[in-house]
């Protein structure tokens, strides 16, 4: 039989032929590592290229490293810290000495100590007596450096090899399989500490930004980027609606402002947060403004690590929680410091295990 003049058979092995010559969308995997309290995020595209966001605080580089080997991340193509704490980069140098990784990308700041710190950890003068009445070696300060994470990130940089640059608005990161990353803050001039008149925190105001689209998939990727930050990117040119929205900070009251969330209209919200933790991460504010948002929430505090896959189509993106939860995901954590620089904040070893419960009088 015919049809149009041509065999049959011959038609069926053209559309073979056609269908073979069309790529089969592939899949982007996107890891939330749970590491307790601070921020790490794994990227592995389709095109075989990784990309981890930040490494967790200090001693949770282990978690990072066990999440590597799980996923079979031989190197990293890129890693991106988003700003200079900590809880962001603290596991930095061990994940650097035991992967390889091609480049580094971060926002080129300093940790921004507070002045009170730098009092309590400043070098004792020779002959000066410490409140144990004795005198201090050479002037040197028993206590260690409240910026060793960062000495330590940037010496782990210097040691691997890996080529440096610092973040810039507008740049576009093709990570391979139609999988690009733009980055969308900090953008010049960087903010300044009278800037933050909602409190906040300077290293936060100056997080790395990221968009990631692949097909009709999209996510921002905002650190611990605050209101200033998220102010300033609605005044700009900027494609802030996506389908998944990583919260800023932790879920902190500094981040996530309504008018935010109401330009970026987000399906689903994930939180990065630690099950204990003096700052009231996740805020019932933000949780409130996401609940209004139709949004639907996914916590590591309560989950453990969340799974994203994703071909690129609309609405096909599939996400996992490593464990159900028997806690109420809307309800907020109480505050016991507020995370702001003039407090010290989160940044300088203030993390810790909860406090022991108080033992009831007889």
């Amino acid at each position: 039989m015919k049809r149009f003049g041509l065999p049959v058979t011959f038609l069926i092995s053209v559309m073979a032929v056609v269908v073979a010559a069309v790529p089969t969308p592939r899949t982007l995997e996107i890891y939330f590592i749970d590491v307790e309290g601070g921020q790490s995020t794994l990227l592995l595209t389709p095109g075989g290229e990784s990309l981890l966001i930040d490494a967790g605080d200090t001693g949770k580089g282990k978690v990072v490293l066990d999440a590597l080997k799980r996923y079979n991340v031989q190197q990293r193509d890129y890693f991106v810290a988003t700003h200079p704490h900590p809880d962001h980069i603290g596991g930095a140098d061990e994940v650097f000495k035991a992967t390889k990784v091609l480049n580094v990308i971060d926002n080129g700041l300093e940790p921004d100590v507070p002045q009170s710190l730098v009092t309590q950890n400043k070098p004792a003068t020779p002959g000066a007596k410490n409140p144990s009445n004795k005198t201090a070696p050479s002037g040197k300060s028993k206590a260690p450096s409240i910026t060793k994470f960062y000495d330590e990130y940037k010496e782990a940089i210097a040691q691997s090899g890996a080529d440096y640059e610092k973040a810039q608005a507008g740049a576009k990161y093709d990570l391979g399989g139609g999988v690009r990353l733009t980055v969308f803050a900090p953008s010049d001039p960087l903010f300044t500490k009278d800037q933050l008149k909602t409190g906040g925190n300077l290293p936060n105001a100056n997080s790395i930004v990221l968009r990631l689209d692949y097909g009709d998939f999209s996510m921002l990727l905002p650190g611990d980027a605050e209101e200033q930050t998220e102010h300033r990117m609605l005044t700009k040119d900027l494609n802030l609606k996506v389908k998944i929205l990583k919260i800023a900070h932790h879920g902190s009251k500094y981040a996530t402002a309504q008018d935010f969330v109401d330009r970026v209209k987000p399906e689903v919200a994930i939180i990065s947060c630690g099950e204990w933790n003096r700052y009231g991460h996740p805020s019932q504010v933000v949780l409130d403004r996401l609940r209004a948002a139709n949004a639907k929430v996914y916590r590591t505090d309560l989950q453990g690590e969340i799974t994203i896959t994703t071909r690129g189509k609309e609405a096909d993106y599939v996400i996992k929680p490593a464990k159900e939860t028997t806690s109420d995901l809307w309800d907020g954590r109480q505050a016991q410091k507020d995370d702001a620089t003039r407090s010290g904040f989160i940044a300088y070893g203030d993390f810790g295990p909860p406090p022991k419960a108080k033992t009831a009088k007889k």
